[in-house]
């Protein structure tokens, strides 16, 4: 009889078996990661969608505004611009009622709570307040976008 040998598999390396897993987790999570990215910037921005592209915009002089706090002390700075649907003529100070601009936003902010401007949807409901309250009192100027340019809430 013939003695059979049986010699043993050869070893692997040790870190071989442990790279091809990260390998393999690293590129399903960047493949997912990848999908992930690829489907938000598929989808259209509700805030986009919702309002038209302003044709031309007017900065506003900042804001600073005592807020409505419950016992305490609070105020709004912020800075707005105003997107129109129409170009505005930049060298006639009067074809813009700024008086009544500035009254409309100032009576607007001087009613929000500093409690929901901390939030995303507070800003976001302040700035439909104030895009509403534009398009009732100043009509003729077709204010169609509210931009904030600077937002402070101080408690």
């Amino acid at each position: 009889m013939a003695d059979v040998v049986v010699s043993p598999a050869p070893a692997k390396a040790p870190g071989k078996k442990k790279s091809t897993v990260w390998l393999a987790v690293a590129l399903a999570l960047g493949l997912g990661a990848g999908g992930i990215f690829y489907w938000l910037r598929s989808q259209p921005s509700s805030t986009a969608a919702e309002s038209p592209a302003a044709e031309s915009t007017l900065a506003l002089e900042t804001f600073v505004v005592n807020l409505n706090a419950s016992g305490q002390r609070a105020y709004l700075r912020v800075g707005i611009t105003l997107g129109f649907s129409h170009s505005i003529p930049r060298n006639q100070p009067e074809a813009v009622p700024m008086a009544l601009v500035r009254d409309t936003i100032l009576s607007v902010l001087a009613t929000a709570q500093p409690e929901t401007l901390m939030g995303l949807e507070g800003k976001r409901q302040l700035k439909d307040e104030l895009l509403k309250a534009l398009q009732e009192r100043v009509p003729q100027m077709a204010v169609v976008n509210v931009y904030f340019t600077e937002f402070l809430v101080q408690m």
